[in-house]
């Protein structure tokens, strides 16, 4: 299973050997309890907070962004508004049931042969 983006924000809080309030307080008045909620998925952070924890972290938001499961829905919309192709492709991957691991197999395989 797949790191999570709390998952990853406790890690690196950890390594720094931060509590939940120490890092709160350096996010500028964060509540503990709201970075509990972050760490446990309950919550996300905003694209604002999420570049200052990886500030406070010492690590890059490209870091962070990577552990982020929500999908990036807009940019989705978009897209498909652009170019409706996607929103067909889109509707046929859910209708298929295409898997998680599926489509990370086809963007490997991209991946490959645009090396070539």
């Amino acid at each position: 299973m797949a790191k999570t983006l709390g998952q990853r924000i406790r890690e690196l809080r950890e390594a720094k050997d931060l509590s939940l309030r120490d890092l709160a307080k350096k996010l500028g008045g964060l509540s503990a309890a709201h970075l509990s909620d972050i760490e446990l998925g309950r919550r996300f952070p905003s694209d604002e907070l999420l570049a200052n924890m990886a500030d406070k972290l010492d690590t890059t938001l490209a870091d962070l962004r990577q552990y982020d499961s929500r999908p990036p829905v807009d940019e989705i919309k978009k897209m498909a508004e652009a170019n409706p192709a996607y929103g067909f492709a889109l509707r046929k991957m859910v209708e298929k049931r295409i898997t998680p691991e599926d489509i990370e197999r086809l963007i490997e395989d991209k991946s490959k042969r645009d090396k070539e």
